[in-house]
């Protein structure tokens, strides 16, 4: 395995409400030295993706502007850890704040990073089951539209084209494959000695 660069030294270069911007002069086992930059968490705990099941087969997606694309999305509900917070407990807050449901069975599945080249950042995926009506204030703009959709039907929804995060696109498929190895496990204690 390639032994990980020497950081010499660390530099913030720029510094927003949501982001900072940190030079790295990096060494290489080789000799060779480069600066990298890099977008840093900066005071985040985190951030949570959850994926809200409203049955077996229907997730709850929002639908809610990003700036980044200057378009209306269709996404995962999504928010930052905030202090004193596990990443499960901010997860059911943001399904409360952004869906209006909490959930009584939450199960973390993986993190995943968006650009590891240059962004600090990673996510947590969180399956939300078992849901319950419950809605918090949030801090959104405005009420973020609730559109439930099949898990079964997923090609559809991406050939849309409001539907393009890919962290929302892969923790959808991760859960539908993660559901239907649980369901695989699962007996049909009915059908057994029924022969």
């Amino acid at each position: 395995m390639t032994q990980k660069p020497i950081i010499h030294n660390k530099t913030l270069k720029a510094k927003s409400r949501l982001f900072r911007i940190e030079a790295l002069d990096l060494e290489f086992s080789n000799g060779e030295k480069r600066v990298f930059e890099r977008l840093t968490r900066g005071n985040s705990s985190g951030a949570v993706l959850i994926v809200p099941m409203l049955d077996s087969n229907t997730v709850l997606l929002v639908r809610e502007y990003a700036a980044g694309v200057d378009r209306y999305e269709l996404g995962l509900p999504k928010g930052k850890v905030d202090d004193g917070e596990t990443p499960l407990v901010a997860a059911n807050r943001e399904l409360k704040e952004e869906v209006g449901y909490g959930a009584r069975q939450l199960t973390f599945i993986t993190s995943l990073s968006i650009a590891p080249a240059y962004l600090e950042h990673m996510t947590d995926i969180i399956l939300a089951e078992d849901l319950y009506p419950e809605k918090l204030e949030g801090d959104e703009p405005e009420e973020l539209e609730v559109i439930p959709w099949r898990l079964d039907d997923l090609q559809l929804l991406f050939s849309q084209g409001d539907c393009t995060e890919a962290r929302s696109i892969a923790a959808l498929y991760l859960i539908r494959d993660y559901l239907s190895k649980a369901n695989d496990n699962t007996v049909n204690f009915s059908s057994i000695g029924n022969n």
